[in-house]
């Protein structure tokens, strides 16, 4: 039996149990995969994790890419290459919070793919959509980044 019903719960002894269906998890892996490839690329869709820093000013936002590119990149990858070696059904915090970004990172390059918007979910996915499918994973990344989420803002403390 799994130790949660379905997605990410804190345990006790200070882990997050993930629960996925093996199938899920090769799912992930394999997306993970295909973004590792993409995100040191000038991609369009890519662009969406480097916003501008400065959109009034060209020549800072420049040297701004300049200086922190290379370490953002570095960090993405980080936290794909974690995602894609997690084995196990618990993570530390630290993988939590890795696979919460690297969740982050899919769903940006796939809605910017699939060009979604609040509008679409708002009128609900026609099934007959030539991109249904991608939009349903778009959709269960979601859930689970939302689970990751409310998961480690658990463990945040209360003010009161």
């Amino acid at each position: 039996m799994s130790p949660v019903a379905h997605g990410v719960q804190p345990l006790p002894d200070g882990r997050y149990a993930v629960d996925l269906e093996p199938e899920e998890r090769e799912l992930l892996r394999g997306l993970a995969a295909e973004l590792e490839e993409l995100v040191a690329s000038e991609d369009p869709a890519v662009a969406r994790l480097f916003p501008a820093a400065y959109r009034d000013d060209p020549k800072a936002d420049e040297e701004y890419r300049r200086l922190v590119r290379q370490s953002l990149v570095s960090g993405r990858l980080e936290a794909l290459a974690t995602l894609r070696a997690a084995r196990t059904a618990s993570l530390t915090e630290a993988e939590a919070e890795a696979w919460c970004g690297a969740l982050n990172d899919l769903r940006l390059v796939l809605g910017e793919r699939l060009g979604v918007t609040e509008e679409l979910y708002d009128r609900g996915i026609d099934p007959r959509h030539p991109d249904a499918v991608e939009l349903s994973v778009y959709g269960w990344l979601t859930w689970l980044q939302a689970s990751f989420v409310d998961a480690l803002a658990s463990r945040l403390p209360t003010t009161e």
